[in-house]
């Protein structure tokens, strides 16, 4: 499994919101090009890039910050945040991102989904995010009535690569992940799935690679110290088990 830091940008600078809410933001850097670029040093793969103001806004808003933080990294990097356009998904692509993550998008306008996975494939990335199991759009502000496995399962059928599932509720709580969600999910989708939202442990880490995921994306964990990066990645490697005939 793939532990995969998070950096979040809001006003060009690297923060975490609880539960996703712009009024309980904490500021972990000034400079988020710098903060990539110790996770690379860390040791990540991949770096889990998202726009905030992007998500809330429906449009790229963070462009030239993340275009910089792509160049400066030698690692691969996804990047999602209001990309629920043509010209914002090859944005982020001719940028050199290796993925880009549709969210509001993937779920709205199921043409551009379709376009998009048609001409960029693998590189595009379906992101579900969840309140107590049902999907939640725009920047986590309005709930739909379609349940997320339901729709992940939908949607691999018609072409979707790869998913990114966030229990939004567990999000920068450090509360753990709903296990139970979790399983629901991969039992739902045959195609690799990323789980993100309330990573507080470890053992947390090691529990989500037995269940399958491909990966794991962690925020407030990691800035907060309450994960040790380089830890969790020797924890990982000595508990790897075939994860579900995926390669990443």
């Amino acid at each position: 499994m793939e532990i995969v830091p998070a950096v979040d940008i809001r006003g060009g600078r690297c923060v975490r919101l609880y539960q996703g809410d712009f009024q309980r933001e904490t500021v972990f850097g000034h400079d988020p090009v710098a903060v990539a670029r110790s996770w690379q040093e860390a040791g990540a793969a991949r770096l889990h890039v998202v726009d905030l103001d992007g998500a809330r806004e429906g449009r790229p808003a963070n462009a030239q910050v993340i275009r910089h933080l792509i160049e400066a990294l030698a690692i691969p990097v996804q990047v999602g945040g209001g990309l629920r356009d043509r010209q914002s998904i090859e944005l982020y692509l001719e940028a050199g991102a290796d993925r880009v993550v549709l969210g509001t998008a993937a779920v709205k306008d199921r043409s551009l989904l379709a376009q998009a996975i048609a001409e960029h494939g693998v590189h595009i990335v379906v992101a579900i995010d969840a309140r107590v199991g049902m999907v939640a759009i725009e920047g986590w502000r309005e709930e739909t009535p379609l349940a997320a496995a339901e729709l992940m399962s939908e949607l691999a059928a018609e072409g979707a690569p790869r998913f990114i599932y966030t229990d939004a509720l567990r999000d920068g709580t450090l509360q753990g992940p709903d296990f139970a969600a979790v399983e629901t999910v991969l039992a739902r989708v045959s195609v690799p799935v990323i789980y993100a939202g309330g990573v507080s442990s470890i053992a947390d880490l090691v529990r989500l690679a037995s269940l399958g995921v491909e990966g794991a994306i962690i925020g407030q964990a990691l800035y907060t110290g309450a994960v040790d990066f380089q830890e969790a990645l020797k924890e990982i490697s000595r508990a790897a088990r075939p994860e579900r005939g995926f390669s990443v």
